[in-house]
């Protein structure tokens, strides 16, 4: 019997990948990711600008086609026409990358307590988060049932979507100069995510594509030392991650590697839930 070669599992060339929420924090570094092993990239984000520079580098730095695009995905003719450009300029979609979320325009609304906290800004914070979520889903899963060659959706949700936060963590904690907690709707919109995961891929079984959740622990993102100092003491392995350890989970998940697994979650937290 012939040894069989493995090496080609984490192989997207040929294939097209579609990402909300591309210029935020984990945006970029999982669109290098996926072009890395070869995908061609759809950037898709509110700032047109930003979008266009980060499909630039792509182009130059990996060599593959890659398209920036405006789009609002809390906006279903958004969606409708994002999905529309990405076909008409590379041919189709096969990968998905569920990514966008808001905060609101004013940070310290986002993080007031529950017992504040204002119902425009939660039905804000879920136009996107859970609302956007759906929206992609469904306009890029009608593309690939289309195709009729299966696909890959990745859905990003949070730890906070599966445990209750601890809040003792925010005790002196900062981000960017303000107070801050788990919003309530952050939490619930990303619990949402996860069971949307389930539905959508028991849903699209028969049509061969695969939906999963990357459920991420806490990255390091601005926040001052005390915060990093109370959260990293709740974590086994005694840190907050770094943006790029989420690449390689979503990499798996779009890929082949991952062909027999569907409405999962694959968590990346330091161990934050063994706990």
């Amino acid at each position: 019997m012939q040894p069989k070669d493995f090496s080609n599992l984490f192989d997207l060339s040929g294939k097209v990948a579609l990402i909300t929420g591309a210029t935020g924090i984990q945006g970029p570094r999982i669109a290098r990711g996926l072009a890395a092993h070869g995908a061609d990239i759809v950037a898709v984000d509110v700032d047109a600008e930003t979008t266009a520079r980060l499909a630039d580098e792509l182009e130059n730095e990996y060599g593959v086609r890659a398209l920036g695009v405006r789009g609002d995905v809390s906006d279903p003719t958004s969606v409708r026409d994002m999905v529309a450009k990405a076909v008409d300029k590379l041919g189709g979609i096969h990968i998905l990358h569920n990514n966008a979320q808001s905060k609101t325009k004013n940070p310290e609304d986002y993080f007031r307590p529950l017992e504040e906290f204002d119902f425009e800004v939660w039905r804000q914070v879920m136009s996107v988060s859970l609302d956007g979520m759906f929206l992609v889903a469904q306009a890029v899963g009608k593309q690939m049932v289309a195709q009729g060659s299966g696909g890959s959706i990745v859905q990003t949700a949070s730890t906070y979507g599966i445990v209750g936060p601890d809040f003792r963590i925010y005790e002196g904690s900062e981000y960017m100069g303000l107070r801050i907690t788990t919003p309530v709707p952050y939490a619930a919109a990303k619990g949402a995510v996860v069971q949307l995961t389930r539905y959508l891929a028991t849903y699209w079984a028969d049509n061969g594509i695969r939906v999963n959740t990357l459920v991420p622990g806490g990255i390091e993102s601005g926040q001052n030392e005390t915060f990093k100092a109370n959260y990293s003491a709740r974590v086994p392995l005694g840190r907050m991650a770094h943006v790029d350890e989420m690449v390689g989970a979503v990499v798996f998940l779009a890929s082949n590697a991952s062909s027999y697994m569907t409405g999962q979650m694959l968590v990346v937290d330091g161990g934050w839930t063994a706990w």
